[in-house]
């Protein structure tokens, strides 16, 4: 990491650099002549008071005092790649993802959309910011506020870690709590269909009530009406079952295919068969559909704390794209 013109250390941000993703070097301890060096890279989203706070890619606030900042520039503001993996901006996977997981009603508010679900998943009932809502942020919030009050749900904006940074750092000022720690990760789709078809796999256009059955965020009469709805929601969706001898599923999953991109979802194994390769089934005959249809890149969504899921994904060949979460509004 470089910060010296001819040799020496240089500080070339300002407070003018709010929102922009920056590199900052500082001493351990402010005042401190020796030290170790600690360099954080994220999104520059206040500097009052002699105090620096920045979002890091992780979604982690850190504070820095001005004092202790030895270095400072402003970098290039570039999503992870990896050889191998699809190429994709934050904003073009969260809109993929927004159209494969549909809400049951939406609104416009701006460059907001307000997306309902009868509480079925965060996705499906929160804010997506991609551009300005066309007013005064408070504004916006009170109709946000109203809008979901309207529905008996909480108000709930969905964040990019560092593109919604600035947006989020307002939020948590009026009371906003973060929440549901999210990743978006993307693969290369046609490995996972590089094995030879599995018949055991079946593979449907709609999900019955089997399929329900094992799918584990389906709960109760008023959820299951919203979920089917969103689950069958999409460009082009494919639901995948393995049975057993009897009829009853032992593994599930769920694709949306939206050009070169294929989502996958709902990737279940009931818990007396697992580690006997039957979600590596079921994504690869998701996949061979999805190549069929002519996409070429996957992505799903994940808890960042899912650790199973994260490690059955990171086998399957998926690695972080961006991380995400949820901002809550204050309750009355």
């Amino acid at each position: 990491m470089e910060f010296t013109t001819g040799g020496r250390l240089e500080v070339r941000i300002t407070p003018s650099d709010v929102g922009k993703r920056v590199s900052v070097r500082s001493l351990t301890a402010a005042g401190e002549r020796r030290g170790r060096f600690t360099d954080t890279i994220g999104i520059l989203t206040s500097w009052t008071g002699g105090l620096l706070g920045i979002t890091r890619r992780d979604g982690e606030q850190v504070e820095i005092e001005e004092a202790s900042m030895v270095a400072g520039k402003v970098v290039p503001h570039t999503p992870a790649r990896r050889r191998g993996l699809p190429a994709a901006d934050v904003r073009e996977l969260v809109t993929v993802a927004a159209r494969g997981w549909p809400p049951v009603e939406s609104g416009q508010l701006g460059g907001w959309t307000l997306r309902a679900a009868g509480g079925f998943t965060a996705r499906a009932n929160s804010v997506l910011p991609l551009d300005e809502p066309g007013l005064p942020l408070d504004e916006a919030l009170a109709r946000v506020t109203a809008w979901y009050g309207q529905r008996d749900l909480p108000a709930r904006m969905q964040v990019a870690v560092e593109e919604n940074a600035l947006l989020a750092a307002r939020l948590r000022e009026r009371g906003w709590t973060a929440e549901r720690h999210g990743l978006i990760q993307v693969g290369a789709l046609a490995p996972l269909a590089d094995r030879e078809p599995d018949g055991r796999v079946v593979l449907e256009r709609t999900p019955d009530e089997k399929w329900l059955s094992l799918y584990n965020r389906a709960d109760g009469e008023r959820l299951a009406e919203a979920a089917v709805k969103v689950l069958t929601g999409g460009p082009s969706v494919w639901f995948a079952t393995v049975r057993d001898e009897a009829g009853s599923p032992m593994a599930i999953g769920r694709c949306v295919v939206d050009g070169r991109w294929a989502g996958f979802a709902a990737i279940e194994v009931a818990p007396e068969r697992r580690r006997q390769g039957l979600a590596q089934a079921v994504t690869g005959e998701l996949a061979r559909a999805a190549l069929a249809e002519g996409a070429s890149a996957a992505y799903l969504q994940v808890e960042r704390d899912n650790t199973p899921a994260r490690a059955l994904y990171e086998k399957l060949g998926f690695a972080d794209h961006h991380a995400y979460f949820y901002l809550r509004a204050p309750q009355d």
